[in-house]
């Protein structure tokens, strides 16, 4: 742990498959280089920038469980799936290696299932077998698909794709969505990632809690909008966090708009284990403080140590439905 009670639960941990075979085409290649891409420039000097040997290929789920749970401070994580199996044979992240996942480690991990809504019944089907059979505490969406390596994108207040999914969420009692936002990869166009589409899916479904990863960047002051006037949005700060040692002052930028308009109630840490190692960011967070200038020209509240427990594991258990102290507990004995 960073702290003696710092609770540290990862709300982004995907089991990769980044071997080049696993792509159908360019458009996948594409979305994988760009990955890699990131890997190599946000890693910080020091750290240990991985060959295209070591970093595309198929990634374990013991090698995942090494890094953050031996590697780092971290003490649970949410196993992710990504649902892009019209660019890779498996989706990229495979939904039956995520949930494999969260069965081996238990106690330390657990398991978000992934659909595509484009597909109707199938996709209701598949979220009551993730629910049911494999456990899934939530869903992780991708609304930018792929028809033969072409865009074809959904959005997040369609009443005929989106809805009947949240609905579907919440008779399995799932009230918690996450949605990818922001951060475009291999071709998609950048207007489709757009957050827009938040505010219909917030205002007609008030009993799920909407999680926007990446916060959405580059369209982080449309999310700050958003976050302040609809309580049931969320940001997670997946990939964001991993520019606090290379650009800290445009993560500072970043935190700030986060804590002024969210607070420190409606931020979730995202280590996006294997793209980078999870306990430099963590590190580099827990001693991190926004710049005074900041802070008094721009009235953002500064990062407490109350605000990095909250934002590093105690915001995603209460939406998670955990009680903190006692995991804390259960993970000593």
């Amino acid at each position: 742990m960073l702290d003696n009670d710092a609770f540290v639960f990862d709300c982004v941990c995907h089991v990769f498959n980044f071997d080049m075979r696993n792509a159908y085409g360019k458009p996948g290649q594409m979305f994988i280089n760009h990955l890699y891409a990131f890997h190599q420039v946000l890693t910080p000097p020091g750290e240990r920038v991985l060959g295209p040997e070591e970093f595309l290929r198929e990634w374990s789920i013991d090698e995942i469980a090494r890094m953050v749970f031996e590697e780092s401070g971290t003490d649970m994580i949410v196993a992710q799936p990504l649902p892009l199996t019209d660019l890779f044979y498996d989706g990229l992240s495979q939904w039956e290696k995520c949930a494999a996942m969260a069965q081996k480690y238990p106690d330390r991990a657990i398991f978000w299932g992934s659909v595509n809504p484009l597909e109707g019944r199938k996709a209701l089907d598949l979220m009551e077998r993730q629910v049911k059979e494999y456990g899934a505490k939530a869903f992780k969406l991708y609304n930018v698909r792929y028809d033969y390596g072409e865009p074809f994108p959904w959005r997040m207040d369609d009443p005929r794709v989106a809805y009947p999914v949240f609905e579907k969420a919440l008779e399995l009692g799932i009230t918690t969505i996450g949605v990818h936002k922001g951060v475009p990869l291999g071709p998609q166009p950048i207007e489709h990632t757009q957050a827009w589409d938040m505010d219909g899916a917030a205002a007609n479904f008030p009993d799920i809690n909407f999680v926007i990863f990446h916060v959405g960047l580059p369209f982080i002051d449309e999310i700050c909008w958003q976050l302040v006037r609809y309580p049931n949005l969320y940001a997670s700060i997946a990939a964001t966090l991993n520019f606090i040692v290379r650009a800290p002052r445009s993560f500072a930028e970043n935190m700030g708009k986060l804590m002024f308009w969210g607070g420190e109630d409606k931020i979730l840490y995202g280590g996006e284990t294997p793209i980078w190692h999870p306990r430099w960011a963590l590190d580099a967070f827990w001693k991190f403080e926004l710049p005074e200038d900041l802070v008094t020209g721009y009235g953002y509240p500064q990062l407490t140590t109350q605000a990095k427990k909250k934002i590093l594991g105690g915001n995603l258990a209460r939406l998670m439905g955990m009680d903190v102290e006692k995991k804390v507990q259960e993970l000593q004995r």
